[in-house]
């Protein structure tokens, strides 16, 4: 199966690791690439993990698994890296009333004990 990520690479080789804890993403752009992977497998668990802990009170496992579910998740386009620690992307998806959607964001991340985070994220378009 390739990735969901769109990295061209296979689950196996690219995401699954990092879902089923085996190791960490080791930069800001594999994490934010293997939460997109997580909507559309739907893991909730592993986004809800891979939220920075101090703003996970504003996340919840069943919401986001729920979220991944009900969206059909079809493509992930990196559009820039300005930094270390952020992302644009957009994401591509079809909602549960099969309209196509685009989620386009800047998201920060933050490495805390060698581990990176997603923190926040600012809609764009």
């Amino acid at each position: 199966m390739n990735c969901p990520c769109c990295s061209e690479k296979s689950y196996e080789d690219c995401c699954q690791s990092y879902h089923l804890k085996e190791k960490f993403a080791p930069t800001a752009e594999a994490l934010m690439r293997s939460r997109f992977s997580a909507f559309a497998i739907p893991n909730g668990e592993y986004l809800w993990e891979t939220a920075s802990p101090n703003k996970r009170q504003f996340h919840n496992k069943k919401s986001l698994q729920e979220w991944g579910e009900i969206n059909q998740w079809t493509k992930l386009e990196i559009v820039d890296k300005p930094s270390t620690n952020k992302v644009e992307f957009k994401a591509f998806y079809i909602d549960e009333n099969g309209n196509p959607q685009v989620h386009h964001e800047l998201s920060q991340f933050k490495m805390i004990q060698n581990r990176w985070y997603y923190v926040t994220g600012e809609f764009l378009d």
